[in-house]
This record gives C-alpha cells, sequence and structure tokens, in this order.
C-alpha cells in the first residue's frame, strides 16, 4: 500500500502562485508514475499533470501547460505541483494520485490518491 499526503493549497489572487506537495510513503517503490488531478464542485475529476519515475518524463495537460511545472525529488517519495498564473478556473480541490504500471491521464488507471488540498483562486 501507498499513502500519499498533499499540501500547499489556499486562497490567492488571479496570477498569483502557489507550490503544491505530495509526500508518498509505504511501498514506494512499487509506483511507476504519479499525478495531480483536480475537482472543482459538480465537475468529474480532471487530469493536470504526472511524472514518470524511470524516465524522468513529465507532461501536463493542455489547460495549464506553461503555467504549472510537476516535478519530483526525494526517492519517489515527493512530488511538486508548481502553479504559476493562476486564473480563477484553477479553483478545484488538487488530488495527489499514484499508480504500479506505466502512467497516463485517466483517473481510473491510478491506484492511490490523497485526500486532496482546496486551491481557491479570487479574481
Amino acid at each position: 500500500q501507498v499513502q500519499l499526503v498533499e499540501s500547499g493549497g489556499g486562497v490567492v489572487q488571479a496570477g498569483g502562485s502557489l507550490r503544491l506537495s505530495c509526500a508518498a510513503s509505504g511501498r514506494t517503490s512499487s509506483v511507476s508514475a504519479m499525478a495531480w488531478f483536480r475537482q472543482a464542485p459538480g465537475k468529474e475529476r480532471e487530469f493536470v499533470a504526472s511524472i514518470k519515475w524511470d524516465i524522468g518524463a513529465t507532461y501536463e495537460a493542455d489547460s495549464v501547460k506553461g503555467r504549472f511545472t510537476i516535478s519530483g525529488d526525494n526517492g519517489r517519495s515527493t512530488v511538486h505541483l508548481q502553479m504559476n498564473s493562476l486564473k480563477p478556473q484553477d479553483t478545484a480541490r488538487y488530488f495527489c494520485e499514484g499508480r504500479t504500471n506505466d502512467w497516463g491521464t485517466l483517473v481510473a488507471q491510478y491506484d492511490y490518491w490523497g485526500q486532496g488540498t482546496q486551491v481557491t483562486v479570487s479574481s
């Protein structure tokens, strides 16, 4: 099992920045990729960004490309999401998720997830 705990959310004005962090514990060696998803009230959870550990590759959704950056450190146990130029439409609860094979953008492909951290961007 893998446990994920997110932190770093908060309230920020449009144009501001936040850095989310996700701390993983347990069988982290079994995790092949980690990702950030977000979910706004009344909407489905959507992919934001992911990182594949063995090759260090990253991928961001078009809606955040150029503004958000995913990174990882500390031997697969920490993942960050640097969010710049935040917009009101970025307001959502952000979830850190992990999977044990390959990587992808579908939430159903992920095996582990945390409780999430709330990000609110005011206009």
